[in-house]
């Protein structure tokens, strides 16, 4: 046989098994669906059922504290369910299924699109992401080289890479579960949503009202895991954190939620209040918060280490700061052996699994 004629057989063998396998996940995409279809039928939501089941965890004061999130929008302070809410919400709707597939992937970009079902009315609402493959950093590894670089709202050089793998799952999933809220919520009856948000004011209302000076210490110490220290909490309201009323508190629960959930950034909050540039005190980093020492104590400046994130892990108390911890790896450029990553992701994996219980 001529070296032509192997060469035609060779790609025709390859587009004929592309074209089996697509076909095959096709197939089997399709009786995953029309299982669940089937199912959602056979088992449908009761709409009664589902508002107990939302309200229910809309009186637990640990998830009412991060189911609504506030952020400055046009010179204004808007108020929304969280990312966190949006998973409750569409949990206890039932039948209603949620697809995240890659439908464009290369050297520079992914593309994925987002979609919500509610099968039992056939209602799909989809959204397609781009993600860039790029992070931002403070500073370059050994080895790493700047596509581009700019200054910050603080004068300092941020640099924009490529990213890693895993940098790259950790953008992709903050941005597939806010398109997660975003559709997932339209599926929702609006009238359930403004109730249960109701309830949630109501469940911070009674919580903070037991002991006011503990909720605001919380919410205080909850910032500085997100190195917004004291300082620029004062800064923010204006005056000292006695005269907290409990307006200002539920505002500041939601900027918090908020920033957690990367839906906004100290400066934008700090430039929607007014506040020049040069008035605002630089966010503390992180790996400030780990080392605990006193107000007085010198700053230290050596990088963070793996076992900084080890010890933060273990300390955790519950699974936000362990999500927090984690994501130190990548904020901080933590170096690190696979051995040592490996090590950790078995380590977070059993603090999860010991907060959930």
């Amino acid at each position: 046989m001529s070296t032509e004629m192997q060469t035609f057989e060779g790609s025709r063998e390859l587009a004929v098994t592309s074209e089996t396998a697509s076909t095959v996940l096709a197939a089997q995409a399709k009786a995953l669906v029309e299982a669940r279809m089937t199912v959602a039928l056979k088992f449908p939501r009761n709409e009664d059922d589902v508002r107990q089941k939302l309200l229910k965890e809309c009186k637990r004061p640990s998830f009412a504290s991060v189911a609504i999130y506030s952020k400055p929008v046009g010179g204004k302070q808007i108020q929304g369910p969280s990312i966190r809410f949006a998973e409750t919400a569409v949990r206890c709707m039932k039948n209603l299924d949620v697809q995240t597939p890659t439908i464009y992937d290369d050297e520079s970009k992914r593309i994925l699109r987002v979609t919500v079902i509610d099968m039992e009315s056939n209602t799909a609402y989809s959204q397609d992401l781009m993600i860039e493959k790029t992070v931002e950093r403070k500073q370059l590894k050994k080895g790493q080289t700047a596509i581009s670089s700019r200054l910050n709202s603080y004068g300092e050089t941020v640099h924009l890479i490529q990213a890693n793998e895993d940098e790259l799952l950790t953008k992709q999933a903050a941005l597939v579960s806010k398109a997660i809220r975003t559709l997932g919520l339209r599926l929702v009856p609006g009238d359930l949503i403004d109730e249960a948000l109701s309830m949630i004011r109501q469940t911070m209302q009674n919580e903070d009202a037991q002991d006011p000076d503990a909720a605001k210490r919380r919410l205080f110490d909850a910032f500085a895991d997100l190195g917004v220290n004291a300082k620029q909490l004062i800064t923010y309201l204006g005056h000292e954190a006695q005269k907290l009323s409990p307006k200002e508190l539920e505002n500041l629960r939601g900027i918090y939620t908020a920033l957690k959930n990367a839906e906004t950034t100290w400066a934008e909050i700090m430039e929607s209040k007014g506040q020049p540039e040069g008035e605002q005190t630089k966010p503390s980093n992180l790996k400030e918060h780990l080392s605990k020492k006193p107000k007085d104590a010198p700053i230290d400046q050596s990088p963070l280490t793996i076992e900084d994130v080890k010890q933060r892990l273990k300390a955790a108390t519950n699974e936000d700061e362990v999500n927090a911890a984690w994501e130190l790896i990548e904020i901080e450029n933590v170096e690190h052996t696979k051995e040592q990553h490996k090590e950790l992701g078995t380590l977070y994996t059993q603090r999860m699994k010991q907060l959930q219980k």
